[in-house]
């Protein structure tokens, strides 16, 4: 806790810290300043022990001069990665407990399944998803305060909407994850089940067949096997320094018997949770915030990461959102400077099908990706940065040396630069973001006709068809963050495509699941709800797109297209009323996060 002559926060400029950004508003700046002595001092607030007393938060009333620690946990069985963390949430109380904090354990909701509202009109609740959950964790903490927290999640927005709410709330805090799913039968995970989907649309597969892959694929809990979105997230917080070594590679789940699909959590998981909680001593003991560890290095660190494993591109949204969070100014052509220098030392599903993240722990884990790119030595990694536990290096430098599979250094390398890119050119100004790592070498450069689609339904329908064919672009629009809205993952179609085995590809003002793999171009800025040039392209326009060189242009004059825009229509919302019409009347471009506009 910080003297009682500082601000907390409020001012800026402190020594609380907080000197990213100003407090949010005065309550989380006395947080800052305070934490639980706000509610915990003082015989006004013994009415408040009272109720800490029947909720069993406490025995007896001297018991508040004890520090509060608070567990936000996202336990639901709508999402495999998280039907287990009541397990975990359960066995952190009970850690934080033996060392002598009072603890708050609540549980927050909006937590959104990707792969469940994949494909019908659920998937726009979940990018907004994410602003819910930081906001709840803003209210649960800011109306009883504390002096540290642990969120506790796994899954697409909860995590980004967790370590947002870090940098937002800016107390010593720690995120711990749920650990990625094992692959199924025979090596699968969830996206071949969706490429399954265009092979049977195609005749490649039967529906019998088709049945029997979704029967096995997704077999335990935890966050589908590959490096999708939440794999990805939970990776980048270690690097970040916001999570424990392992957050990310430690699977979930461990057989019993892998022939009868018999397993349980993972004793390993269970272990970090204790190692969590002797954390949680360290950055209160040292006055460790969110702050101080989310930086524009500590950034770099997760994007070379990201680019080195060649991540999701959903990573790019979620980091430009923490660091919008966090008051840093982050431009998105970072990214190709980063992506110059780090080679793409690891590649995982969707990338490589028959690699998954728990082949990334059996061989070190992110440490092993992050020595990989120290000894590479071109990256501005920089492992002398404060993490929740002390700094990389303690980690990093005792990781083992890459295996030559499933790590590769050197000329072994998949590619000498990064997984990631951004184009610009004139369909996108703004940028766009394209994962390299799961674009085939004669992909990355293409040049094709336009078949433009107004909503990602009427684009899977096409395709499903096969009114998409070999040397089309598959242009989606009116799917970004307002005219979508919530900017739905491009999955369904995508891996229809990929199915189907057309040679096209697709560009969005949309997004893409992590767990999408071809050339495809999401993130576009500005989005045609904004009269972006994605908006006035025509069926039958040459699109083409360099990814090597970092471009994407519609074969078309800057007069044509000034004329075009002239004609656009009026964007009207689609949606004006309820929790997505107010999303839609003050979410921004892709280009920042897509964060609200007071963020």
């Amino acid at each position: 806790m910080k003297s009682d002559d500082c601000c907390g926060g409020s001012c800026g400029n402190c020594c609380c810290g907080s000197n990213k950004k100003e407090a949010v508003n005065e309550g989380i700046a006395n947080v800052q300043k305070r934490g639980s002595r706000i509610v915990a001092e003082g015989i006004h607030m013994l009415p408040a022990a009272s109720l800490m007393i029947a909720a069993g938060v406490i025995e007896k009333i001297s018991d508040r001069k004890k520090p509060f620690v608070t567990v936000i946990n996202s336990y639901t069985t709508q999402i495999p990665g998280h039907a287990h963390l009541n397990v975990l949430g359960e066995k952190m109380v009970t850690a934080l407990k033996a060392k002598g904090y009072n603890v708050w354990y609540a549980n927050i909701g909006g937590a959104v399944d990707d792969g469940i509202a994949m494909g019908h009109f659920g998937m726009k609740y979940s990018l907004p998803s994410r602003e819910l959950i930081t906001d709840q964790i803003e209210t649960i903490i800011g109306a009883h305060p504390c002096d540290a927290w642990v969120g506790i999640g796994n899954c697409d927005k909860i995590v980004p909407g967790m370590l947002n709410a870090m940098v937002r709330i800016d107390i010593p805090a720690i995120y711990l994850s749920g650990g990625p799913m094992l692959a199924g039968q025979n090596g699968t995970d969830l996206i071949t089940v969706f490429e399954g989907v265009g092979k049977h649309a195609s005749g490649k597969m039967t529906e019998n067949e088709l049945e029997k892959l979704a029967g096995s694929a997704c077999q335990t809990c935890g966050s589908c096997a590959g490096m999708f979105t939440a794999n990805s997230m939970n990776c980048l917080a270690e690097a970040i320094g916001l999570a424990l070594p392992g957050n990310g590679s430690i699977p979930a789940a461990r057989w019993t018997n892998k022939e009868k699909t018999e397993w349980e959590v993972n004793p390993e998981r269970v272990d970090l949770v204790e190692k969590v909680a002797t954390a949680i001593d360290f950055v209160l003991k040292n006055d460790i915030r969110p702050s101080d560890i989310v930086t524009q290095e500590s950034l770099d660190n997760a994007f070379i990461l990201d680019l080195a494993m060649g991540g999701s591109t959903n990573t790019v949204l979620h980091t430009l959102a923490l660091a919008r969070e966090a008051g840093i100014e982050y431009e998105l052509n970072r990214l190709n400077e980063l992506s110059a220098v780090t080679p793409n030392v690891c590649k995982v599903s969707p990338s490589r099908p028959d690699v998954h993240v728990e082949d990334v722990h059996r061989v070190g884990g992110i440490a092993a990706i992050l020595k990989a790119i120290h000894v590479d030595g071109r990256a501005p990694l920089n492992l002398d940065l404060q993490t929740c536990t002390g700094s990389l290096e303690d980690y990093v430098m005792n990781a083992p040396d890459p295996d030559g599979d499933v790590i590769r250094t050197g000329e072994n390398a998949f590619t000498q630069t990064g997984g990631l890119a951004i184009l610009y050119g004139n369909i996108a100004p703004e940028g766009g973001v394209v994962k390299t790592a799961g674009v085939d070498k004669d992909m990355m450069q293409f040049t094709g006709t336009a078949k433009c689609y107004d909503s990602q339904e009427d684009a899977l329908k096409a395709i499903l068809k096969g009114e998409v064919i070999d040397g089309n672009v598959v242009v989606i629009r009116y799917e970004g963050p307002k005219g979508g809205p919530g900017m739905q993952e491009m999955l369904s179609p995508t891996s229809a495509l990929k199915g189907r085995g057309i040679r096209s590809a697709l560009i969005t003002d949309g997004r893409f699941s992590g767990g999408t793999r071809g050339l495809c171009i999401g993130h576009i800025s500005p989005e045609a709800a904004s009269g972006g040039t994605i908006a006035i392209i025509k069926d039958g326009d040459v699109i083409e797109i360099d990814a090597e060189k970092r471009t994407m242009n519609v074969q078309i004059s800057d007069k044509e297209i000034e004329e075009r825009k002239k004609k656009l229509p009026v964007f009207i919302p689609k949606i004006k009323r309820g929790w997505l019409g107010r999303y839609a009347q003050h979410v921004l471009s892709a280009n920042t996060g897509a964060v609200m506009d007071n963020t």
